[in-house]
């Protein structure tokens, strides 16, 4: 891992999906991509690519400044802004957009992980 380095993922949600995020969650359908859907896709990024499995959240604040539309491609980045190898910590800066560049989330994570390696 170093400084810089960052995983990307796309993904779209339609009615269909948030019809099952109803199911699970309890909440009514809307016309919007649920703002824990957006969350889910960094939580996917953090605990599968980077840093990776055994990946833990310790902290995570995030701002959704606009909504996300359904059945759009949502692309969702994380980025190591800062090392932290003799603790095991691992910043990293979180990003979702529309195909137009629009923000819908951004934010700061903080994760434990193994292998940080040397801060750079």
């Amino acid at each position: 891992m170093k400084v810089g380095q960052s995983v990307s993922v796309a993904r779209s949600y339609g009615a269909a999906d948030l019809a099952r995020f109803a199911a699970l969650s309890g909440a009514e359908p809307g016309a919007t991509v649920p703002e824990p859907l957006i969350a889910a896709l960094f939580s996917y990024l953090l605990g599968v690519h980077l840093p990776g499995p055994g990946t833990n959240y310790l902290k995570q604040e995030l701002a959704y400044p606009a909504p996300a539309p359904l059945d759009t491609v949502l692309t969702a980045t994380v980025e190591i802004t800062r090392l932290r190898p003799e603790k095991h910590l691992v910043d990293l800066w979180a990003r979702c957009t529309l195909p137009d560049g629009t923000v819908v989330c951004e934010g700061r994570s903080l994760v434990k992980a193994k292998d940080v390696g040397a801060a750079g």
